[in-house]
């Protein structure tokens, strides 16, 4: 999340990843602040000055050019570059977002995009833009998009809506200014029950594997994504980890051996 942080801090912080692991490293930019009010001034207080949204463009050009040819040799930040660490060869800077503000950007720096279904469910338009407006860059020849959704399995549809309440109760709580810990499960239906509360419009992909798998699909082709992002919340590690290998057997990626 950009806003938190200075270009040069980050460049600093990915260098020194991808030197530790040469070509493992992604970085994935955010201009919103991903967090609660609360958390966002926390994450900002010890700052000179907060960095509004508004700066995104101008702080990811300079992030960008940190990781790439430098700045141009009259920026008061151009030597810079010449101090970061070395040896772990290129990063492959993303854009994340949800908004068509995030598209154009994406789209006029020639990034790959990463769109957040999971947030907006209705980005079929900035796909669109992105694709559309697309200029290739040193990154990126043409465009390359993927599609984080939200998506949980289980051996039955039942347990997997059961699995989805945590986020449900923790979602219902954000959207009111209540910052809670994941609750459990058994915490969250005892809460669904006695709470009758119309959630946010947002896909929830629930269900047995092949039936996630389908629904997967169908989002990949409305999207046209090259890349599929499947991401969740829940209190219980094992039931999380299960999920993602349910889904990795469904595809083929490994065996139901590994899956079970």
């Amino acid at each position: 999340m950009l806003p938190h942080y200075s270009p040069f801090k980050v460049a600093e912080t990915f260098k020194m990843l991808s030197a530790l692991a040469p070509g493992r490293i992604d970085l994935g930019l955010g201009r919103a602040p991903g967090s609660d009010q609360r958390t966002a001034y926390a994450l900002q207080r010890d700052r000179s000055r907060r960095m509004p949204m508004d700066d995104f463009p101008n702080n990811l050009a300079e992030l960008l050019a940190y990781l790439g040819d430098g700045l141009p040799s009259d920026h008061p930040f151009a030597t810079l570059k010449e101090t970061l660490p070395t040896g772990g060869g290129a990063i492959e800077p993303w854009l994340l977002g949800s908004s068509v503000d995030s598209a154009a950007w994406a789209a006029e720096t020639g990034l790959p995009y990463c769109i957040a279904d999971f947030i907006n469910s209705d980005g079929a338009p900035q796909a669109e833009l992105y694709t559309r407006h697309f200029r290739p860059s040193r990154w990126l020849d043409k465009p390359y998009l993927m599609v984080a959704t939200w998506a949980i399995a289980a051996p039955t549809r039942a347990e997997a809506e059961h699995l989805a309440l945590p986020a449900k109760m923790m979602f219902h709580h954000l959207v009111r200014g209540e910052l809670i810990p994941v609750p459990s499960v058994e915490k969250a239906m005892a809460w669904s029950a006695e709470n009758d509360v119309p959630q946010r419009q947002r896909r929830s992909i629930l269900g047995t594997p092949a039936e996630v798998r389908a629904e997967v699909d169908a989002v990949a082709a409305a999207y046209g994504a090259q890349e599929m992002m499947l991401v969740n919340i829940m209190p219980d590690h094992a039931a999380r980890r299960r999920s993602y290998q349910l889904l990795a057997a469904e595809y083929g990626l490994v065996s139901i051996a590994q899956a079970a």
